[in-house]
């Protein structure tokens, strides 16, 4: 299935879902103007192919303790051919990692992390980032405010 083949009712579909992933099938195919039993087939279908997921909580990060957010951009020392791999598999089972991307630029990856406060950030830095495979250099950017933050991916 590919975006081409998506029609308006799977994209109605996928708007409303992303909107509240606990809405009820009854309801979701009210909204999208459908009996119940299609728009399960459809949401079914979705599923199948990829295009939709799963479905995930979304918690307040400053009630849990992770209220601060750092980007940091790593570049990695080019020694060992496999690095990027030993890299990427590391850093992903850093619990405060939430996002990891390898990027074009004047470094290598850009890591998304949360973590209680600049203290805690100091040790994760310490104890964690600078020492996964590889890493020659990190810069940090510190969040002060977040304007936007969200999952929702734009449906045309």
């Amino acid at each position: 299935m590919s975006n081409q083949s998506l029609n308006r009712i799977d994209r109605n579909i996928l708007r409303v879902l992303q909107e509240d992933g606990r809405i009820s099938y009854t309801e979701l195919a009210r909204r999208v103007g459908l009996s119940t039993t299609p728009c399960i087939e459809r949401v079914k279908r979705l599923e199948r192919a990829g295009i939709l997921r799963g479905f995930t909580a979304v918690l307040d990060p400053e009630a849990l303790g992770a209220g601060l957010v750092v980007f940091v951009q790593i570049r990695l020392s080019r020694t060992a051919q496999d690095i990027f791999a030993q890299f990427k598999e590391a850093a992903a089972q850093l619990p405060e990692v939430q996002e990891c991307y390898l990027v074009s630029g004047n470094f290598d990856y850009l890591i998304k992390a949360r973590v209680a406060d600049m203290n805690a950030y100091r040790v994760f830095l310490g104890e964690s980032l600078l020492s996964l495979p590889g890493v020659q250099e990190s810069t940090s950017y510190v969040v002060m405010e977040t304007v936007k933050e969200t999952l929702q991916v734009a449906l045309r």
